[in-house]
């Protein structure tokens, strides 16, 4: 119980131990590398009294290896399980007692951790952050329950979800040495045969301040944040960070395709065209031309595949498409759609082959470009709204590898992306050597089926 008096008593502290002085907030990122290796970011934003603290650890999926998936996700579940001095559920207890909003996910690239609360509770999500940074219990039984929340989580999610089982299936087969191929949550065998042990050991090996960025947006000082982070990080003790293997992805040289048959309503379609990410490509230039060109895409209701085949050719019933140029390691241009009734699942690939053919033989047209480039924009510039995707950018870009200074630039350089450049890398990278083709295949729906379609409901077309 010491630590929830503690955590209470920091709780209780007068607004100005925490919180700026200055009337206007600024832009500017504050850095500082603690003695062991923490990084700590801090940006001030004043126009509400609150603050967004975030743990980014540099481990997720694609750090794992065959028959050691879905490792990174479950232990994200058991940082909440306990630790030396806090009972399970106790960390999330005194969150909510303290007014505060918590959770965390898993990526391929990180796993991340977050509190949003009053500004002058900081040090509460301090002291909670670094006691499960480097003392987390990992009780068995604990464990055992968990593993079993995780099980039923991928029945729901990936096995009785028939687009996410087909996007599973996809990366199995676009990838072939790229650690992108297996899922973020694990394969059912893995997760049969894990064992705490395995847990206690990705834990030890990259749980530690030296493989962390720590991230504060919201209305504090900087040199009070780094204040508050050496008095609560500082005592802890640094790891040996190897890095993992590159497990680069070798050249496609040709096109695959698979059917995925599974109970399911509606057929679905999934292209993907393995491209570069930013700090890959040939080009720094390219990652943002292949951003703007999936905005041309899939950038709103005006965009080409809402436009085309979804108001005027009633081809799909759906139709999408995405890129992330923010990864640790090359990924796909993915592509996905269902049909309008009527047509079929080649009707929607023959249709979304053709945008892609015109992309490489034509220049977008400079008002459409322009359209498109606003309206990207904008999105961007409004995330700035929001105290927590300021955070959330700083604590990928960094993560990643690709440095949190970019936040700077990256509006700059969408804004210099030509109609060239969108058709030299349409012509360069969206080729059928570099594609792959899943297709869902439905098959009758039981009445366990059943009730899973109406418990999931709607979600996203691409992943």
């Amino acid at each position: 119980m010491r630590i929830i008096v503690a955590a209470l008593c920091i709780a209780l502290l007068p607004v100005e131990a925490v919180t700026a002085t200055a009337p206007e907030a600024s832009a500017v990122v504050h850095e500082k590398v603690l003695d062991n290796g923490l990084k700590v970011l801090v940006k001030r934003d004043d126009r509400a009294p609150i603050v967004t603290s975030q743990v980014w650890y540099k481990v997720g999926s694609s750090y794992e290896f065959g028959g050691f998936t879905g490792v990174s996700h479950v232990l994200e579940h058991m940082m909440f399980k306990g630790t030396e001095n806090l009972e399970p559920g106790e960390f999330s207890r005194i969150i909510a007692a303290n007014g505060g909003d918590e959770n965390a996910f898993t990526g391929r690239d990180y796993t991340a951790y977050f509190q949003t609360m009053a500004a002058d509770r900081l040090a509460v999500s301090f002291e909670l952050e670094a006691e499960r940074m480097r003392r987390l219990s990992l009780p068995k039984e604990e464990f055992l329950k968990e593993l079993e929340v995780v099980k039923e989580e991928r029945r729901l999610r990936t096995d009785d979800d028939p687009e996410s089982l087909t996007f599973e299936q996809f990366n199995a087969a676009a990838y072939e040495a790229s650690p992108y191929r297996s899922p973020i949550i694990g394969w059912a065998s893995d997760l049969d045969s894990m064992q705490v042990g395995d847990l206690r050991d990705w834990y030890r090996q990259w749980y530690a301040p030296n493989n962390a960025t720590l991230v504060v947006v919201g209305d504090v000082d900087p040199e009070q944040v780094f204040a508050l982070a050496e008095q609560h990080f500082g005592p802890l003790h640094p790891e040996q960070i190897a890095a993992p293997k590159p497990r680069a992805e070798p050249k496609q040289r040709g096109e695959k395709r698979l059917t995925v048959k599974a109970p399911a309503k509606e057929p679905y379609l999934i292209v993907g065209y393995k491209t570069p990410a930013l700090g890959h490509a040939e080009a720094d230039w390219e990652p943002y031309a292949l951003e703007m060109l999936a905005s041309v895409l899939d950038g709103g209701s005006s965009s080409r595949l809402s436009r085309e085949l979804i108001r005027k050719q009633r081809v799909a019933a759906s139709a999408g498409a995405s890129y992330n140029a923010f990864t640790r390691l090359p990924g796909m241009l993915l592509l996905s759609g269902s049909p309008a009734k009527g047509h079929s699942l080649a009707d929607v690939e023959q249709a979304l082959l053709a945008q892609i053919q015109r992309l490489r033989t034509s220049p977008v047209a400079d008002d459409e470009l322009a359209r498109i480039r606003a309206q990207l924009i904008s999105a961007k510039v409004y995330e700035k709204d929001s105290v927590f995707y300021q955070a959330m950018q700083l604590g990928q870009l960094e993560t990643v590898g690709l440095g949190w200074e970019l936040t700077d630039d990256y509006v700059a350089r969408l804004s210099e992306v030509t109609p060239a450049q969108i058709q030299a890398v349409a012509q360069k990278y969206l080729t059928e050597d570099a594609r792959t083709v899943a297709m869902l295949e439905p098959q009758p729906l039981g009445d366990h089926q059943q009730r899973a379609a109406v418990n999931l409901g709607g979600h996203a077309n691409v992943r």
